[in-house]
């Protein structure tokens, strides 16, 4: 099992003051030598905090595949096949979202998709879809000529958080999701057998998969045993983690649970 780490956080913290410090340079040393697969980041349309030069330099001196996560705008494909990273993560954007809440509408978007697809890959980028785990977006996305998809497991991660943290007492919980044990226990299940039953699906479609979006280091098991997902992509757990363990020791820790 390979793991992303995603530095986004650190650049959020960053501009926080607008100061280079920390340093996403810094951050993507400490991720590689403390064992990450490989970088992602998110450039997106507003650069609340990944930045065009972030994207350029990281590609420039990053010793693992990075993978950039990025939207469908033209203007932003512009700058990723000019940056040329190994991979490119194709997602859905919204300006005024504070995470990405939700997977690519690969149907809906299918010729926009599949021009962005088309113009990575003549660039020789490989390129993945952030889909949610859906039998017919699985399938547009294999249409669209994408190499990979990466699903999104924040449903699996919200019912996780709410049956197994003390997130439905604070002033971030799910209201959605405020039902008792048995009716989450039962969502909980749901929501995993449908990872486990797409990732299966788009392997035997020929698509690698991977995961991401709100793995943290209670819920990641789960995912890491699917047999098909060869990556997770994990972020927002292992910065938080980081403040108090050191981003060394947080991401040796994370590659423990994700390897086993």
């Amino acid at each position: 099992m390979k793991l992303g780490v995603n530095i986004d956080h650190v650049a959020v913290l960053r501009e926080a003051r607008r100061v280079n410090d920390p340093d996403i340079l810094e951050a993507m040393y400490v991720a590689t030598q403390a064992g990450a697969d490989q970088i992602t980041i998110h450039l997106r349309e507003d650069r609340r905090h990944i930045h065009d030069t972030d994207a350029y330099r990281i590609a420039k001196l990053c010793k693992v595949p990075l993978n950039l996560e990025c939207s469908i705008d033209e203007e932003i494909i512009d700058i990723v096949c000019d940056i040329a990273p190994h991979r490119a993560t194709l997602v859905p954007e919204k300006r005024e979202e504070v995470t990405t809440e939700g997977g690519l509408d690969v149907i809906k978007r299918f010729d926009a998709v599949t021009k962005a697809v088309k113009r990575l890959k003549e660039r020789q980028i490989a390129v993945s879809l952030f889909i949610d785990p859906e039998t017919k977006v699985i399938e547009a996305s294999k249409e669209t000529q994408a190499d990979m998809i990466e699903l999104h497991t924040g449903a699996y991660a919200n019912v996780y958080a709410m049956l197994h943290s003390n997130l439905g007492a604070s002033h971030h919980r799910i209201e959605a999701l405020q039902k008792p044990r048995n009716e989450l226990e039962a969502l909980l299940e749901n929501e995993l057998r449908k990872l486990q039953e797409s990732a299966a699906y788009a392997h035997s479609l020929g698509l690698e998969v991977a995961a991401g979006h709100g793995l943290n280091y209670q819920n990641v098991r789960q995912i890491a045993a699917i047999n098909e997902i060869i990556e997770l992509n994990i972020g927002q757990s292992i910065v938080a983690r980081a403040v108090f363990s050191g981003l060394e020791s947080a991401i040796k820790e994370m590659k423990q649970l994700v390897s086993h």
